[in-house]
C-alpha cells in the first residue's frame, strides 16, 4: 500500500536507504549532499537500520572504505558532490574495474573553480568514462524510485558494476515535493538480500581484489567490463518493468514527452526537464507547435540506438549540456546524441547548448526561445553555429 509524504530529494534518499537497509555507509560531508549521511547516521544511531556508519576523513577515504566493505560481501553506499567526487576519482575507477556494485548517491554541484555550491553536471559528467552506471532524476519522486532500483541493477549477475544515482543540487536535493513512498516490506522484498557470488570473506573461494594486471590480462578485463556495462541497459529495463508492476510508476532508458509527431525536440538531463515540459505544453496547447522533449534517465551506458529511433522524423534537435567540455565543439550529451544520429544516417539538424552552469536559472521563456530557434534552423536547412550558450552574458 503506497503512502504519500512531503520531503526533499536528500530526505527521499535517506528514506529509501532506511528501507533498503544497506550493510555499510561510509561518507564525508560536502554541500549539497551533506544531509544524506547526516540523516542516515541518525537512523543508525536510533537503531532504525542495522547498517554500520563509517565517518571518514575525506571522500577518497569514503570510496576506499566502501570498496573494502563491498569486497567483503557487504552491500555498501556513499554520498558526495562536486569536489568530493573529484577527490574520489582514482577510487571510482577501482570500484568499477573490480566489479563492485556500490551505490553512490551524487548530488550534482558545479566543480570548482571558481568556487560555487550550486547545480551543474560537471562532477558526474567528468566521471562519465569511469565505468559506472549513471542514472539521473528530474524530481524527488524519481530520486527515490531510482535508488530503490539501483542495487537490483548493479548486483545483477550480468552486470556487477557500481551505480551512480544523480540528482540536481538544491533544485531537487533541498526542495520539498509531494512524493509517493513504497511500504517498507515492499522495498525489502523488491531489493532482496545481497548474496555475492564471491567475497573476500568466503572461506571456500580464495580471491584477490585489485591485483596487478599485466599486459596479457588488462585488455580482456576492460573488455569484460564494457560488456557488463552494455548488459546494464536491458537489466535496467527489466528491473523497471518489475518496479512498475509493484508501484505503477513506469521508467525506461529515457522519457519521451509529447514526441509522437514532434518536428522539433530538446534532449536534456535532470531537473530542467520539468521546465522544458512546461514550454512544450504551452507551445503545443496555445500555439499548435509540434514540439517535444526527450529526458535522459540512463546516461551510462548510453542508449544510442534507442535515442536515434526516438528522434526519427524530427527536423531539428537541441541537445542541452549542463557542463562545459572545453573543446569548442560539443558537450558530453551533445557528442553522444550527435554520434547516435550520424550512425543512424539521420538528416536531423542538431545544435548543442551549454546552459545552467553554476546554478544559473532555466526559465520556460528560455526553452521556448530554443524551440523557436530550432524552427528557424529547420527553415534555413543549416546550422551556422552548432555549439552555443544559453542564458550567459557575453
Amino acid at each position: 500500500m503506497a503512502r504519500k509524504d512531503r520531503m526533499s530529494g536528500n530526505e527521499a534518499v535517506a528514506e529509501a536507504l532506511r528501507q533498503i537497509n544497506p550493510d555499510v555507509m561510509a561518507a564525508f560531508p560536502i554541500t549539497p549532499s551533506t544531509e544524506i549521511p547526516q540523516y542516515f547516521s541518525k537512523l543508525v544511531a536510533n537503531g532504525l537500520v542495522d547498517s554500520e556508519f563509517i565517518p571518514v576523513e575525506s571522500e577518497h577515504s569514503a570510496m576506499s572504505a566502501v570498496i573494502g566493505s563491498e569486497s567483503a560481501g557487504a552491500r555498501s553506499v556513499t554520498a558526495t558532490s562536486s569536489a568530493g567526487m573529484a577527490l574520489m576519482w582514482e577510487e571510482l575507477y577501482l570500484a568499477a574495474s573490480n566489479r563492485l556494485p556500490i551505490v553512490l548517491t551524487l548530488v550534482n554541484r558545479a566543480l570548482s573553480g571558481p568556487i560555487n555550491i550550486n547545480c551543474d553536471h560537471s562532477d558526474s559528467m567528468g566521471a562519465r568514462d569511469a565505468g559506472w552506471i549513471q542514472i539521473y532524476a528530474e524530481n524527488n519522486q524519481e530520486v527515490y524510485d531510482n535508488l530503490c532500483m539501483a542495487y537490483r541493477i548493479g548486483e545483477h549477475k550480468d552486470v556487477k558494476l557500481p551505480v551512480m544515482i544523480c540528482q540536481d543540487g538544491f533544485i531537487t536535493s533541498h526542495a520539498v515535493e509531494n512524493i509517493t513512498l513504497n511500504e517498507d516490506d515492499e522495498v525489502k522484498g523488491f531489493v532482496g538480500e545481497y548474496e555475492p557470488e564471491h567475497s573476500l570473506l568466503d572461506p571456500d573461494c580464495a580471491m584477490a581484489v585489485g591485483p596487478y594486471s599485466v599486459t596479457n590480462y588488462y585488455f580482456e578485463a576492460k573488455r569484460a567490463q564494457a560488456e557488463a556495462l552494455k548488459n546494464a541497459k536491458q537489466v535496467t529495463l527489466d528491473v523497471a518493468k518489475e518496479y512498475a508492476a509493484l508501484t505503477g510508476r513506469e521508467y525506461g532508458l529515457f522519457e519521451e514527452y509529447r514526441m509522437d509527431d514532434a518536428e522539433y525536440a530538446v534532449v536534456i538531463i535532470g531537473s530542467a526537464a520539468g521546465t522544458t515540459k512546461e514550454a512544450v505544453d504551452k507551445m503545443r496547447d496555445e500555439w499548435g507547435k509540434k514540439v517535444g522533449m526527450i529526458k535522459i534517465r540512463l546516461f551510462r551506458p548510453f542508449p544510442a540506438d534507442e535515442i536515434a529511433k526516438a528522434l526519427e522524423g524530427v527536423k531539428a534537435v537541441a541537445i542541452m549540456d549542463r557542463t562545459e567540455s572545453y573543446n569548442d565543439s560539443c558537450g558530453p550529451l551533445g557528442a553522444d546524441v550527435t554520434t547516435a544520429l550520424y550512425r543512424a544516417k539521420s538528416d536531423c539538424l542538431t545544435v548543442n547548448y551549454v546552459y545552467g552552469l553554476g546554478g544559473r536559472d532555466v526559465r520556460v521563456k528560455h526553452m521556448i526561445d530554443i524551440y523557436e530557434e530550432l524552427e528557424r534552423i529547420a527553415a534555413d536547412g543549416k546550422v551556422d553555429n552548432p555549439y552555443r550558450y544559453m542564458g550567459v552574458r557575453e
